[in-house]
This record gives C-alpha cells, sequence and structure tokens, in this order.
C-alpha cells in the first residue's frame, strides 16, 4: 500500500498534457465547493465564507499544479466575495471585505507555494530513486556477468589442464592434473550455481544436490545412490557457501576414491541447524579407516583443503568411522558465521 501512494505520488501533477482536462476537473471542484458552503449554511456560525473553498484550492494544486490551483484560489474568491460575504451577492468593497480578502489569499497562496515546492521536491526524489533503482541493476547485471566469466574462464582452465594431460606420460603427474582440472571445474559450477540469476533463491538441498549430481558425473560413477538431507528454507551468505561447497565436493569425491572404490554403494549428505551451530556430515557405506588413520597427517590433498577451509570459516573438520561401516566426513560451524 505504502509503495502504491509513492507511486500516486510520483504521477503529480496529473492530466500535464491535458490542461483542459485539468481546468475543467478545477471548476467542477469549485461549483463542489460551492454547494457544500450552501449545504452547510444552516449549521456553521455566521461568517466563515472560505471554509469549503480552502480544500479545493489545495486539492486542485495537488492534483492538477500550479495553475489550476491559483484558478481555483480565483474562482473560488470570487464565489465566496459574491455569495458569501455581506452585502449578499454583490462585489462592495470596503475595509471589511479587504481585510477578508486579504487573508483568504494570504492563506491560499502560502497553500500553493507548499505544494509546489512539495511537489518539486518529490519530483526530485522520484528522478533519483529511478536512477538508483537503475544503477542497482546495472550493478546487479555487471556483477552476474563478472561471475559469469569468471565460471566460464575456470571451465575452460579446467579443460586445458584436461588437454595437457594427455602429453604427460607420469602417472603421477597425470593425476595432479585430473585433480586439479575436476577441482576448477567444481569451483567455476559453483560459482553459477550461486550468482546465477536463475538460481537466485533456491533451497540449500537443491544446491547440495546439484554439487553431488556434478561431483558424481565428473567422477563416471552409477553405481552409487546420494541421498541429500538440508533445511528448505536455509539461506548461507555465498562466503560460507563457497567453502562449505569445496568441502562437500572434496569429501564426496574422498569417499568415491576411497571408500567406495571396490563397487556400489550409498553416499548420504546431512546439513542439519541449531540454535547457535550448524552441522554438515557425509556418510558412506564404504570400507572405512584404516585404523592408524590420522586426519592431519593423510596424504590426501583433497582432506587437507577441507581442513583448511574448516579452519577460514571457523570451524572444525574430521573424520570418523561410521558406526555400521565406512566413514563420516564432519564440519561443525558456529551458526553467526554460517549466516
Amino acid at each position: 500500500m505504502q509503495r502504491n501512494n509513492e507511486r500516486f505520488v510520483e504521477r503529480l501533477p496529473l492530466v500535464p498534457g491535458h490542461p483542459a482536462y485539468a481546468y475543467g476537473l478545477t471548476l467542477l471542484f469549485c461549483i463542489a465547493g460551492l454547494a457544500l458552503r450552501y449545504g452547510a449554511e444552516g449549521v456553521l456560525p455566521g461568517g466563515y465564507p472560505f471554509v469549503t473553498f480552502f480544500p479545493v484550492v489545495i486539492l486542485s494544486s495537488f492534483l492538477f499544479g500550479v495553475r489550476p490551483g491559483i484558478f481555483a484560489g480565483i474562482i473560488c474568491g470570487v464565489l465566496s466575495w459574491y455569495f458569501f460575504i455581506p452585502p449578499f451577492r454583490t462585489f462592495t468593497f470596503n475595509p471589511g471585505v479587504g481585510a477578508a480578502m486579504l487573508f483568504y489569499t494570504g492563506v491560499v497562496v502560502v497553500d500553493i507555494v507548499l505544494i509546489h515546492f512539495m511537489q518539486r521536491a518529490n519530483y526530485h526524489l522520484a528522478v533519483e530513486r529511478e536512477r538508483s533503482r537503475n544503477l542497482a541493476e546495472t550493478r546487479e547485471l555487471l556483477f552476474h556477468e563478472l561471475q559469469h566469466r569468471v565460471s566460464n574462464n575456470l571451465q575452460v582452465v579446467a579443460a586445458m589442464l584436461a588437454l595437457q594431460r594427455r602429453h604427460v606420460d607420469h602417472d603421477v603427474a597425470r593425476r595432479a592434473l585430473d585433480d586439479a582440472a575436476s577441482r576448477l571445474a567444481v569451483v567455476g559450477r559453483i560459482s553459477r550455481a550461486l550468482y546465477d540469476p536463475a538460481g537466485q533463491g533456491q533451497d540449500m538441498a537443491a544446491f547440495l544436490t546439484t554439487l553431488v549430481e556434478d561431483v558424481l558425473e565428473a567422477s563416471g560413477r552409477t553405481d552409487i545412490i546420494v541421498r541429500i538431507s538440508a533445511p528448505s528454507d536455509l539461506k548461507l551468505d555465498p562466503e560460507v557457501t563457497v567453502p562449505l561447497a569445496l568441502i562437500v565436493a572434496e569429501s564426496v569425491s574422498n569417499a568415491i576414491e576411497h571408500g567406495l572404490s571396490d563397487g556400489a554403494g550409498h553416499i548420504t549428505v546431512d546439513l542439519s541447524t541449531g540454535e547457535d551451530a550448524m552441522c554438515l556430515r557425509i556418510g558412506d557405506n564404504g570400507r572405512g579407516l584404516s585404523p592408524d588413520f590420522t586426519l592431519g597427517q593423510g596424504e590426501s590433498l583433497g582432506l587437507r583443503i577441507a581442513h583448511a577451509l574448516a579452519g577460514q570459516l571457523g570451524g572444525r573438520f574430521s573424520l570418523i568411522p561410521a558406526i555400521s561401516g565406512g566413514a563420516i566426513a564432519q564440519l561443525d560451524l558456529p551458526m553467526r558465521n554460517g549466516c
């Protein structure tokens, strides 16, 4: 309702390109003011010749502008003088009439001037508001275009690394190039999902589902079942979502590569929130952890990256054995850093 009122006020004065309509409606207002004054004749005490004409002048100035307001002031002044200032139905002039008409003229002039400056200020405010809106839209468009280009560049770099891999004979080097290309591709997809206007407003469950499906597609595995659980109304800042998504990608990739390397299985991704903390758990039913496994001393680059990202968020990353077999990668994050 408030926005509708703002839009109405911003359109004032009305019918600026059709002055005949403005003056015609102003004349109707004057006639209505005269009729109201006659109707109030038996109610009002003696005097008050202008009581119903002041609103006519104000309304005409407010709706149609200064000139129709001046027109209304003149017409209403003549009507009040002729019909309601004694001697009635004459234009007799005396000191009392002069004082009354001077008072009327002063009030009318003040009303019209105030309304005029108010509308000028409102016009400039509307112009600035429209300019700010256009600047905001342009900035948002440029921002999304920047993110889109960054995502495309990352995809190009990942493709270049994949092409370079064909010319490398060393297995370790080829594996490193594969990992680098895969991580760059994931970062590019995350950036596109977060900042593409078509993806705005999606819940975390949909975002995580798309992310895990991308990781599975990149791995070439079709024998793994994934279950995603996350609050549908949870919204996270991009500064938090990007590291969190990378942790999910690294944990899922680690589960595929090490936990489920021997065959089919399932992976669960569970994101839950409490009053002051958020917990992310990525579990699998694979071979599990070796008895001497230590996260800080592990050789997996992906787990070291996840551990570093968790520290960047002020949280804690851990990899623990699951009760029913397999392993669970867990990220505990303070809620104040997550929303």
